[in-house]
């Protein structure tokens, strides 16, 4: 049976333009997916980048208001940068305004963490890298290593900003714990309840967005909640936060059984060489995300030079997965990848210089996927 499709976009913010018109793109492109059968449309936080998508909450209301079916949430919000009773008020104004459609998704990233002090004579011992494999058509590439960001300087620096200084996160389990107590209006300080206004009661279910076995897959699982893996982002470790997510998972007053929603990065034009050109600037883009400051705008693929050997190396385990071609190829990839995950929905994510390109590419594959309004 075919799953529903969803969106994942960021506000790209293509070369030569602004983040004004990047919103304006994104709402655009979110009427049109209602338009064309997509069940949820979902926009993602980052900051100091070349993509608009820096409050997901003000982004939500704006795609909220300007469509009328379709469902619209964060993927997600970064509780390392927030807190509970914050996200529970926000998404509980959003449900007011548009009640039952509103998707509440949270994740982990940007948190500042406790380090344990390692002793002098113990040194950090390599893991060993996992090869690159195949399963039933799925790239499982080998993990990029993502302490190579957390290096660079700038990055940290800015990094520092999004919470108060000296403040330090609680545990991501405390704070889903936390969300679900204000949303059923059990929430405590000091023995003392506190009622989140608007939020307690409002219909809200946090999905939690993962990309590994870590963290987030067992608090899904043990929380009994919808979990979002996000293969788009993090291809070498997915499948096994899915096998996570699965075999933890308690069953909830929200969900008797497990609910796995699988991204993907897709390009999707009339022909497969047409498709090809359009995401031939990916690389580029995801390579200024690794080696330097974090996304540039959108590059255009007339105005890039190839990538050396080296450059391709650090992304190939992003271009490797990225599901570019016609309509038939694309979703023939996309059928494998659910049928390995075995998951309930897939988010489709795509980036292109030219809005047009992009809303052709969810077109096309809205078309061929089989999904209606």
């Amino acid at each position: 049976m075919t799953v529903p499709l969803c969106v994942l976009d960021l506000s790209p913010i293509p070369e030569g333009a602004d983040a004004a018109t990047a919103l304006r793109n994104t709402v655009d492109l979110a009427q049109h997916a209602e338009q064309w059968g997509y069940k949820r449309f979902w926009v993602a936080e980052h900051h100091f980048v070349s993509v608009a998508s820096s409050s997901p909450a003000v982004l939500i209301g704006q795609i909220a208001a300007s469509t009328s079916t379709i469902r619209v949430g964060a993927a997600a919000v970064q509780l390392g940068q927030t807190t509970a009773i914050a996200v529970v008020e926000s998404f509980g104004m959003l449900d007011a305004f548009h009640p039952g459609r509103i998707d509440l998704g949270v994740g982990r990233s940007g948190r500042r963490r406790r380090e344990s002090p390692r002793p002098a004579d113990k040194p950090r011992t390599p893991k060993p890298v996992p090869p690159w494999r195949v399963v039933d058509g799925v790239v499982v590439p080998s993990p990029f290593d993502l302490s190579v960001l957390m290096r660079n300087p700038r990055l940290r620096a800015r990094m520092s900003v999004l919470q108060q200084p000296g403040a330090v996160s609680p545990d991501f389990a405390d704070q889903v714990g936390d969300i679900l107590a204000l949303l059923a209006g059990t929430f405590e300080v000091d023995g003392v309840d506190a009622h989140a206004v608007p939020g307690e009661g409002a219909p809200l279910t946090p999905w939690v967005f993962g990309s590994s076995k870590g963290r987030s897959a067992q608090v899904a699982a043990a929380n009994g909640l919808p979990f979002v893996a996000s293969y788009h982002l993090t291809p070498a470790t997915a499948l096994e936060a899915i096998e996570v997510y699965r075999a933890a998972f308690q069953p909830s007053a929200v969900l008797a059984e497990p609910y796995v929603v699988v991204s993907a990065d897709v390009v999707v034009a009339a022909d497969s060489a047409t498709a090809k050109d359009l995401a031939s600037s990916y690389g580029h883009w995801v390579y200024s995300i690794r080696a330097g400051d974090g996304a540039v705008p959108y590059p255009d693929p007339d105005r890039v030079q190839p990538l050396t050997a080296e450059q391709k190396d650090l992304v190939k385990d992003r271009t490797a997965t990225q599901f570019v071609g016609d309509p038939d190829e694309v979703a023939h990839r996309l059928e494998g990848l659910r049928r390995v995950t075995d998951a309930d929905e897939l988010v489709v994510t795509s980036v292109t210089h030219h809005h047009a390109d992009r809303l052709r590419s969810h077109q096309l594959l809205a078309q061929r996927w089989g999904i209606r309004r």
